[in-house]
């Protein structure tokens, strides 16, 4: 997914339409999360989710951008980001990332979340746990005015304790009247991270693929979007929308019935 050219400072009455959307497309993902469970198909949960967004007179904003077929992301097991929903049927020992972001009076709101599906591996927990983990240091460790790489640098410190790859091809983003917008937000630090800001008005989303093993990803040519491991080991992913303001982050996307910060799964 392409990056927008902009960097956007918002007024107060544009962080007010971000809280908004923000606000929407958390009560989306606490909706969907009771049917995201073993028995259920990736394809009726992105249809659970067209139609939960689109009876609330919103749009799901993955729907045909650049050409993606679905309302959403279902990535399962060893898919890292952008998985198609489909005919696979969830079952015991799964994880499951769904991705949701929803056009809110020209506002979009961004978040996923990964589920565990009935009794799963000590692996597949951990991998769980890390990337939730690695997505809430950030949040601690960012400030107004700070640099974009400080989120990098939490995130790898986490992931190093779990001796787990922290993905470097696919990073959070810049968003607010577009999907993806500057700056980028890379999960591991980098140049053009620790020259980047955040500065207070700015919204963007933290969004880190914990991979079980190797970091390294390979992109499906067939469809040109599922991202899976190189190595067939699990990933997980958590995302929450950010605004920075002049007293810190504030999380755009909190959910009333998921995984608060310092859960356990």
């Amino acid at each position: 997914m392409l990056i927008g050219r902009r960097r956007l400072r918002l007024t107060p009455a544009e962080c007010d339409a971000m809280r908004a959307a923000g606000r929407f497309n958390a009560q989306l993902m606490d909706y969907i999360r009771q049917y995201v469970r073993a028995g259920v198909t990736t394809s009726e949960i992105d249809q659970l989710v067209h139609d939960y967004t689109s009876s609330h007179g919103h749009k799901p904003a993955p729907l045909n951008y650049q050409g993606f077929p679905k309302s959403c992301c279902t990535s399962v097991n060893d898919v890292i980001c952008h998985g198609i929903p489909g005919p696979y049927r969830l079952k015991e020992g799964d994880i499951v990332n769904v991705d949701v972001t929803t056009i809110v009076d020209g506002w979009f709101g961004d978040q996923s979340e990964t589920f565990l599906i009935g009794k799963v591996s000590k692996t597949a927990r951990q991998v769980t746990q890390c990337s939730f983990d690695c997505l809430w240091a950030a949040i601690d460790h960012i400030r107004p005015g700070g640099p974009v790489s400080d989120i990098g640098e939490a995130i790898v410190r986490r992931a190093k304790k779990y001796n787990f790859g922290v993905v470097e091809e696919y990073v959070g983003h810049g968003v607010g009247r577009a999907f993806h917008q500057k700056p980028n937000i890379p999960h591991v630090p980098t140049p053009a991270s620790r020259r980047d800001r955040l500065e207070p008005g700015i919204c963007f989303t933290i969004e880190p693929m914990i991979n079980s093993g190797s970091r390294e990803t390979q992109l499906d040519e067939r469809d040109g979007w599922t991202v899976t491991t190189k190595d067939g080991g699990l990933s997980a992913q958590f995302e929450h929308t950010i605004l920075m303001t002049d007293k810190g982050p504030e999380v755009l996307t909190l959910t009333l019935h998921g995984p608060q910060k310092g859960h356990k799964f």
